[in-house]
């Protein structure tokens, strides 16, 4: 025997999902942006992918654990980037960077090591071609980074001042720097400007970049001062005394703001500094100046990348798959709504009355989660919700077979409700239950545009709770207590009613039977 059901009130459900969904639109109307358009991932609204390669120093494959700490580090600078549906992701050596929609030019930015180190300038002299290659340095072959290294450090780091010297003059400017982030900072430096008209002998790192606290992209200042876009930098609090102390006791000198062994500026220091601030100016634009103090808040990367390619995504394609996507998703509708109606008529009717409230549900919850928390909803995510199409539609079906069930054992449709909801529900629960666990596992475990598949199929599963325990069966209970909407041929129950009916007469010719007896 079904425990008892308690007395539902259908109008209250129902008015607690209309004020539900008019809080959803609600929101997604009247806070953001105002207009109800989800964000969308690179699969659907185009974009930029990049793919960064990892190289060391002594030329073996990196570790698994800095390349993980790469991995991070660069999220955290797309995450400050802003732009939602970004995904940083791992592939053997390779890390690969995907932006949908704007950014892409940032982008191609986040795998600059970012090693900042502070030095100072020993002496700087004019970026002439240099002559044909005498050094170690330049001699060796393009395609052994390794000893190109090792070559460069022998005479770019030595603490011969003669070699270094040597090595200033013979450097190209132009040709690539097999030392970017590479270089010993316990040892004297020679490089180049970026501007590329320059070359610097650098004293050995007194500052190191890690005791930033802080980095902005600052304005031209009309006033006076630099009359470009520079960056701003805070030094935490042993940052700052050794900066001070510096600047104390080097007037009239350089200091170089070192980046990835690269020398960004070299201003004259006019005055001791005591504030714990420094200001790096260049020819600097605001974009370039807001993607280096981006990278500089975030810290530097363990790793030294190159850009192996950098591959931009049509807007075009991702239409033309959402089309597709949609198309599907509108086909595994139809077929289940004319199944649906086909076999269960009024019942049939109230289940794709629920698919649309759900759908409408859904919708307005994916435009939130992309103000919200970034979300961006791909060509994954739109299997996710065609699956959840089946898994809502099953609970229906669930709760219809055990009404029929009840009907069958000669109640009446009106009193079948309440018994078939008490026991429907428990398979429906458990059936979500195990839906939404299999989806949380994966979204866990998953990688990419899986996780897409996963947190879209786990959060329409919850929603289908939310419209068969709010919608559903409300709207069969209302059915079953009209006397239009309960009649058999309406309702679709009339042969199952007929089955009711001689059951219970053999119940009770049973019954009479016994008594006579």
């Amino acid at each position: 025997m079904a425990p008892p059901a308690g007395q539902l009130r259908p109008g209250r459900y129902l008015a607690i999902f209309a004020l539900i969904v008019m809080a959803l639109y609600a929101l997604v109307f009247f806070t953001g942006d105002g207009k109800p358009n989800p964000k969308l991932g690179i699969d659907l609204q185009g974009g930029t992918r990049v793919t960064l390669t990892a190289r060391t120093p002594d030329g073996q494959p990196p570790s698994k654990e800095s390349l993980d700490q790469a991995r991070q580090i660069i999220e955290t600078r797309v995450n400050g980037m802003g732009i939602g549906g970004s995904e940083v992701a791992l592939d053997g050596s390779n890390l690969i960077i995907t932006v949908p929609g704007e950014g892409g030019e940032e982008a191609k930015q986040l795998g600059q090591t970012a090693e900042l180190n502070f030095r100072k300038v020993a002496q700087q002299l004019p970026a002439t071609q240099p002559p044909a290659p005498t050094t170690p340095q330049q001699a060796q072959p393009p395609g052994d980074s390794t000893q190109a290294i090792e070559a460069a450090k022998a005479t770019r780091q030595s603490t011969d001042p003669n070699v270094l010297m040597q090595a200033a003059q013979a450097l190209d400017c132009k040709a690539e720097d097999p030392l970017r982030g590479n270089e010993d900072p316990a040892l004297p430096l020679v490089s180049c400007d970026r501007e590329r008209t320059a070359k610097y002998i650098l004293e050995p790192v007194f500052l190191e970049g890690k005791e930033i606290a802080d980095s902005m992209a600052q304005p031209p200042n009309p006033q006076g001062g630099s009359p470009g876009w520079s960056v701003s930098l805070n030094f935490k609090s042993g940052g700052a005394k050794t900066w001070a102390d510096f600047t104390s006791a080097n007037v009239g000198q350089q200091a170089a703001f070192v980046l990835d062994g690269e020398v960004v500026s070299a201003p004259s220091i006019n005055e001791p500094l005591l504030g714990g601030n420094a200001s790096i100016s260049g020819q600097f634009n605001q974009q370039s100046a807001t993607d280096l103090a981006n990278i500089l808040k975030y810290g530097s990367l363990p790793l030294a990348f190159d850009q192996s390619e950098a591959e931009t995504v049509s807007a075009t394609l991702g239409i033309a798959s959402l089309e597709a996507g949609l198309i599907a998703g509108g086909i595994g509708l139809l077929l289940v709504a004319v199944y649906c109606l086909a076999y269960y008529r009024l019942l049939g009717i109230l289940t794709v009355l629920s698919l649309v409230l759900s759908g409408g549900v859904v919708y307005g919850v994916l435009v939130l989660l992309g103000r919200w928390i970034g979300f961006t909803l791909d060509l994954a995510g739109v299997a996710g919700f065609i699956v959840a199409i089946g898994i809502t539609a099953d609970s229906f079906i669930v709760f219809f077979e055990r009404l029929k069930d009840e009907i069958r054992e000669g109640r009446t449709f009106r009193s079948s409700v309440p018994r078939a909801w008490v026991r429907a529900r428990r398979t429906i629960l458990s059936a979500d239950a195990v839906s939404f666990l299999a989806a949380a596992v994966l979204y866990v475990l998953a990688v990419g545009q899986v996780k897409g598949f996963a947190f879209t199929l786990g959060m329409s599963t919850v929603l289908d709770l939310v419209v068969v325990f709010l919608v559903t069966h409300p709207l069969v209970a209302l059915a079953s207590k009209n006397k239009f909407l309960s009649k058999p041929s309406v309702s679709g129950l009339g042969a199952v009613q007929r089955i009711g009916n001689r059951n219970r007469a053999a119940r009770k010719a049973a019954a009479t039977t016994s008594k006579e007896a």
